[in-house]
């Protein structure tokens, strides 16, 4: 019987991935479908994505399959084939080709089995995800948002929304998709009969999202078919104006794929305009937020002086420090109480006083 699960360290994987010759597509890909063994889909589909050198993450639910993951340029088609030939559902599914590759996105795979491909807090049983709003492709999207009574909402996280969105978008202000599915039907509430076009990366969380607002009476629902990915694929193969400006955020090593010059963001540090997300370099913090090259020399790559502190620390000091921490959500934040944000109120406050 074959391991089903990795053993190596991750170290040695990234070092292995890194000295690889042969180049890697970056991939994501889902969809929504009954699947009525999830343990044994699981493991039929680890063995064969195993085989053929296969990395990156993969969720399976009963509700279906959710991936991001990378394969050798050699073994691309069969790797689409084997996927196709798991379930009957498959067959044909859409393969999102990242747009900003250098195939360096992942080193180990890991397929795990969720009781929700996305998980979204919803327990009305009579809820169904596939009964999805209409979708949009790019010239149609470029169309639609033309119009002045269509409402564009961005079903993204907030940090995702700061580094780069579709023009004239709403966004949903919270750090989980659970969180913005009661905000958006909130904030949405009066525009019920109107236009809905809803985005997100690849087009999983803004396809449950247009079928939860058709649920809840909205009339008038639309998704971006393929997400910010196929759309910005299409717009370029098409000779169309893209519409989304700034920096698409993944989910992966490179933190982020450039789509337009525009920098929509500021350093959470000094405030420079800057998009550049990043893990503080502090084994006992690893907030993800955004610093400029300067900030990342001052503080050596940490999110504030503490953290430098204590990244240069003796490690026996270090590891007292993290013992029974609980650093909960590790991902900037624009609440004042948050220690970069304090320090950008303070740095902006000395400024307005030079």
């Amino acid at each position: 019987m074959p391991v089903l699960h990795n053993r190596i360290s991750n170290e040695e994987l990234k070092k292995k991935m890194l000295e690889e010759s042969e180049k890697r597509t970056t991939v994501s890909f889902y969809k929504y479908f009954v699947i009525a063994d999830v343990a044994v889909f699981r493991d039929e589909l680890y063995k064969k994505f195993d085989s053929l050198k296969v990395f990156g993450r993969v969720y399976v639910a009963q509700e279906g399959i959710n991936g991001q993951i990378s394969v050798p340029e050699s073994n691309f088609e069969a790797f689409r084939d084997a996927l196709y030939q798991s379930n009957i559902a498959l067959t044909g599914i859409r393969l999102n080709i990242a747009l900003d590759d250098d195939g360096k996105s992942f080193w180990v795979l890991r397929i795990k089995v969720r009781p929700k491909i996305v998980a979204d807090g919803i327990d009305d049983p009579n809820f169904d995800p596939s009964k999805t709003g209409v979708y949009l492709k790019a010239r149609e999207y470029n169309e639609l948002t033309a119009k002045p009574e269509t409402v564009v909402v961005d079903m993204r996280n907030h940090y995702e929304y700061e580094v780069g969105h579709f023009e004239n978008a709403i966004e949903i202000p919270s750090d989980t998709f659970r969180d913005q599915l009661p905000m958006a039907l909130d904030m949405l509430r009066d525009k019920k009969d109107q236009n809905i076009v809803m985005y997100c990366t690849g087009g999983i969380r803004c396809e449950k999202a247009s079928a939860y607002l058709l649920h809840n009476g909205f009339k008038n629902v639309f998704h971006v078919e393929g997400g910010i990915i196929e759309y910005t694929r299409k717009a370029k193969e098409e000779g169309i104006p893209n519409k989304f400006k700034g920096k698409n955020f993944v989910f992966d090593e490179r933190l982020g794929e450039r789509i337009s010059d525009d920098i929509l963001a500021q350093c959470h540090t000094c405030g420079t305009p800057c998009d550049t997300h990043t893990n503080c370099l502090n084994d006992g913090c690893h907030l993800l937020f955004i610093q400029c090259a300067t900030c990342a020399e001052t503080l050596e790559g940490c999110c504030s002086e503490t953290c430098r502190e204590e990244k240069n620390l003796p490690e026996e000091e270090r590891k007292a420090r993290r013992a029974g921490r609980n650093n909960g959500m590790m991902i900037f934040s624009k609440s004042k109480a948050h220690p970069i944000r304090k320090h950008r109120l303070l740095w902006e406050a000395e400024r307005r006083q030079d």
